[in-house]
């Protein structure tokens, strides 16, 4: 397994989110170009001079990944302009099924599809003409550890981040032949807004930098999956390879029922 060069220029999508934001800040440092999308204006200026402060030259894009042609056109112009060596696909939201299990309404299961999946794809097609000119870089995907058994109380959500494992997995071997590093990255509970606003219970809940550090590690070595923390990332891959109906019983006797 071959290790990536250690990146000097890095776009992050997402980054004004809990983990985006954490991940520009461990690669902040003297000499690296920082290039951060997000759509909170305030959030994005605030993380651009905290990371400047640490050396690190940083440049800012507001936009709402749904708009996806401009969002690939933005990537794709940018990588070629700073020949970026990573690109970590961080970008995402989270709906559930209600208190009530009501359930997920449409429109809001379309927008996630639009963020989670589509707007990563998007990314990605931004991103490959550049590096695969040069026969060189890197792509991160963040999924999730509901990708390996799907959640009653946030289904849709579930299945994207399924949709994000399957497509960095079938990336990386289509790519590593050409000298681009794919790495999926399914984390389980991060404390973020997102991670609060969502249902049920959440064990081994870690601090957003201690993903960040780990996420940046796991890199580094270029590990096709960095799933953490180990009791949770074990639990879950454990539901997938029980019999359903079994996997279902245990999530809600620790009150996973939607």
């Amino acid at each position: 397994m071959t290790r990536p060069a250690v990146p000097k220029t890095v776009l992050i999508t997402g980054a004004t989110g809990g983990i985006g934001g954490a991940l520009a800040e461990v690669y902040a440092e003297a000499g690296n170009t920082l290039i951060l999308q997000g759509r909170n204006v305030a959030r994005l200026a605030e993380l651009a001079a905290l990371c400047e402060a640490r050396g690190a030259r940083v440049l800012t894009r507001e936009l709402d990944v749904r708009n996806r042609d401009e969002l690939s056109a933005w990537v794709h112009e940018i990588s070629q302009q700073e020949q970026v060596d990573l690109v970590i696909v961080n970008a995402g939201v989270n709906i559930n099924i209600g208190p009530d299990g009501a359930g997920e309404r449409w429109e809001d299961v379309q927008a996630l599809i639009e963020v989670n999946v589509l707007a990563a794809m998007a990314t990605v097609n931004g991103a490959l003409p550049s590096m695969r000119a040069r026969g060189q870089g890197q792509i991160a995907l963040i999924s999730s550890l509901a990708a390996y058994f799907g959640l009653a109380a946030t289904p849709s959500y579930s299945a994207s981040k399924a949709a994000i494992k399957a497509y960095g997995e079938g990336l990386r071997g289509w790519l590593g032949p050409e000298g681009i590093h794919v790495n999926v990255i399914m984390p389980g509970y991060v404390d973020s807004q997102m991670c609060r606003d969502m249902p049920g219970p959440k064990p081994f809940l870690w601090p957003a930098d201690k993903a960040a550090r780990v996420i940046k590690s796991g890199l580094a070595r270029n590990q096709s999956r960095i799933s953490f923390p180990f009791p949770l990332n074990f639990g879950t891959w454990g539901l997938s390879v029980l019999r359903p109906a079994i996997s279902q019983r245990i999530l809600r006797l620790v009150g996973y029922h939607g």
